[in-house]
């Protein structure tokens, strides 16, 4: 009976033995067949069904630059390090180093390399780890869609991804991915954050030498990040940077003699990284100031929106002024306080800010001893410290502007520096009405000022006031020009209207508290003949390379007429020739400046200025634990510490280096205000007997406008609970 054909004749009829189960070359052909068809339909298969995923969202994400005035970089900040380019801002040479370095056939594959996926998988059958073989679009594709896993399935999925991508993007777009997205170690991910990391360059100025390093370090990042101080990392990288420069020969992308010139500059070495580095120093507070006006002047720009990085915020922070200042408080403090034998010194603090007149750009601060000695809070932009007597100015300006009602019933008459005022102790003070003052803590009922000495100075001009810091004179002015015009008067200066006291005499002596910086910037307005230019830190910020708009800088507005501020400039430099702050001579040029000493001790001032310059210093005592502010007594071994000491000394080592190579410009001459206002009671000298110098028509004797004796210098009102100089 004949047998039944099958389909497959296996295992063979009609052979015996070993070759029954040998399969014919025609079933050999077939299963091969069957094999590669099957493979290539499910290649197919996931091919159709593969799509390209969304980026990975830590790809999305980069840091914020900062920017010095000059266009170096200040800082980043962010959780990923990464500025993302255009590939046009990538020199020619350097994407040609990377291509040489990574993949010479970039512009010709279909984005993967047949031979290096063969070389990967032989290496993973040997029992190796599982080699990248990549090309260019494929290490794109794992760093932007896929992990960083050495896998089998997720190396297939690189490869059908890759090849979609190679047919959907061009290979522009595939090379400016990858160059943003690769990882170069010194936590720089991307070329422009590798490019500011090693060289401190932005992209745009790199040369191939420097690409060429850059190219290997994606070799090894962990490795070659330390090629400015590891010999053996040094010696590898320099291998490796000479491999990729003879590549770029060999591709026809460098001539021999560019080659040799490369070789003869020698390894372009990466500069030197300390691990951790970051917002030290000042660095912190200026960072800390541009994203607090950014925020500010554009409502887009968010702690969310900042946080997903790529922004470029253009500073007006000088980075020499902002050294100098910094080292003028570290030498002064050195110089004057002892924490480690004097406990009083150990909690001293300093604030200072430094703003040009002409354009109110914030030139440099010092905010405090660093983010890294956990010190956060801005000590030049805090808001909580009296300014005491460097508030004074801003009552002569608007006694100069407004005039004073030194009458009841009666207009505003007007006031001069040369007006007279009653200086003596424990004078009472009326309002505009004639009223006395009320004062519910005094035990008459009513307001009695009292210096810190009982000198009875008698009716002095407001002039000798302010270069002596006699303060009755300005309570009483004060009242009589009024809280309104007054405040009004800070406010069109540049004080914001919450660091502003309530109306209380103290309020004309200095209870207020505004900021350093916006005292720098009153005292500018005074330097650039009353013209005010608010206080700014940022001059441009771009978000992923578009300009935003909001950040031009504020157009100076007209505060006080020129004869005004003249005159105040004026006054205050008696301050310094012959006041209270004639420690600021040392500066050896035409300055004017108020020195300023509050309640107890608690804080000392000095605001000072050229007509290039203006700059505030604040010393005050706060212990971190229990903020808020403590008596200065004691600091630096004095029994009372002004304005004129400390600060001052900071102040007038801080300007000289800060004014170094410029000439010592002159202020304008003050116009003549014509005939002042006294004020009632004071005297006046008669035609045929004038007073002689230091006199009276009553026979007081008045102090004449001299250097400052200890009583003088340390005349200090008493006003309820402020005492202000």
């Amino acid at each position: 009976m004949p047998q039944k054909k099958r389909r497959i004749d296996y295992p063979r009829r009609g052979r015996t033995g070993l070759r029954r189960w040998l399969p014919s070359l025609r079933q050999l052909l077939a299963l091969c067949l069957l094999f590669f068809g099957g493979t290539a339909a499910a290649v197919g298969y996931a091919y159709a069904t593969v799509t390209i995923p969304d980026p990975n969202p830590t790809t999305l994400l980069q840091s914020n630059v900062y920017y010095w005035s000059d266009g170096t970089v200040l800082a980043t900040d962010g959780s990923v390090n990464r500025q993302n380019i255009t590939l046009s801002q990538v020199p020619a040479d350097v994407r040609w180093d990377f291509i040489a370095a990574e993949n010479s056939s970039f512009y010709t594959d279909p984005g993967i390399d047949p031979q290096g996926i063969l070389r990967a998988v032989v290496h993973m059958a040997e029992g190796g780890s599982v080699q990248s073989g990549s090309t260019i679009t494929q290490q794109f594709v794992k760093n932007t869609y896929l992990d960083q896993s050495q896998t089998v399935s997720r190396k297939f999925k690189e490869l059908l991804i890759s090849t979609k991508i190679g047919a959907a993007m061009t290979k522009e777009q595939i090379l400016q991915g990858y160059l943003n997205t690769c990882f170069f170690g010194r936590r720089a991910n991307g070329i422009q954050a590798a490019a500011r990391t090693y060289y401190n360059l932005p992209v745009e100025k790199l040369d191939a030498s420097q690409g060429a390093f850059l190219a290997a370090a994606v070799n090894e990042p962990s490795f070659f990040q330390h090629a400015d101080s590891d010999p053996t990392a040094r010696a590898q990288a320099q291998a490796r940077w000479s491999w990729v420069l003879d590549r770029m020969v060999k591709i026809g992308k460098l001539t021999p003699g560019q080659r040799a010139r490369y070789a003869a500059a020698g390894f372009p070495a990466p500069r030197k990284w300390t691990p951790g580095s970051g917002l030290t120093g000042q660095v912190g507070y200026l960072v800390q100031l541009a994203r607090s006006y950014a925020e500010a002047h554009d409502p887009t720009i968010t702690d969310s929106s900042l946080s997903r990085g790529g922004y470029q915020i253009h500073t007006t922070f000088d980075r020499k002024k902002t050294a100098e200042l910094a080292a003028a408080v570290v030498k002064v403090r050195g110089q004057r306080l002892d924490p480690a034998h004097r406990p009083v010194d150990r909690d001293v603090q300093v604030g200072a800010a430094s703003v040009e007149p002409a354009t109110g750009r914030i030139l440099a601060v010092y905010g405090g001893a660093g983010f890294e000695h956990a010190h956060y809070s801005n000590n030049a932009d805090t808001s909580g410290v009296p300014v005491g007597s460097t508030f004074k100015p801003v009552v002569l300006a608007a006694a100069l502007q407004h005039g004073a009602v030194l009458r009841p019933g009666r207009s505003p008459e007007p006031i001069t520096p040369a007006s007279k005022f009653n200086g003596d102790d424990g004078i009472q003070i009326k309002d505009q009405q004639g009223t006395y003052v009320a004062d519910p803590k005094d035990p008459t009922g009513l307001l009695h000022q009292h210096n810190d000495t009982p000198q009875r100075w008698g009716y002095i001009s407001l002039r000798t006031a302010m270069e002596q810091s006699v303060n009755t004179p300005y309570v009483q002015l004060g009242e009589d020009v009024g809280y309104g015009n007054v405040a009004r008067t800070a406010k069109t200066l540049g004080l914001r209207p919450g660091s502003l006291a309530a109306p209380s005499a103290g309020f004309y002596i200095g209870t207020s508290t505004p900021s350093a910086i916006r005292m720098a910037g009153v005292y500018a307005t005074f330097a650039a003949e009353g013209m005010q230019a608010t206080p700014y830190s940022v001059a441009k910020v771009t978000d992923n390379g578009s300009a935003l708009p909001g950040f031009t800088a504020p157009d100076p507005v007209r505060a006080l007429q020129p004869a005004v501020a003249d005159n105040v400039t004026d006054v205050l430099r008696g301050v310094i020739a012959r006041g209270t702050g004639t420690r600021a001579q040392a500066l050896g040029r035409t300055a004017a400046g108020k020195t300023g000493t509050t309640d107890d001790y608690r804080s000392a001032w000095f605001v000072g200025y050229t007509p290039q310059l203006a700059t505030s210093v604040v010393l005050f005592r706060e212990d971190a634990t229990h903020p808020q502010l403590q008596s200065l007594v004691g600091v630096g071994g004095l029994r009372k510490v002004f304005g004129g000491d400390i600060p001052t000394a900071i102040w007038t080592q801080y300007m000289r280096d800060a004014l170094t190579g410029l000439p010592d410009a002159p202020f304008p001459a003050p116009a003549t205000l014509g005939h002042g206002t006294d004020e009632p009671g004071a005297p006046s000298p008669t035609p045929s007997a004038p007073p002689t110098k230091g006199s009276t028509k009553t026979g007081k004797k008045t102090p004449p406008t001299l250097a400052p004796t200890p009583s003088a210098t340390t005349s200090r009102l008493k006003c309820h609970s402020h005492k202000c100089r």
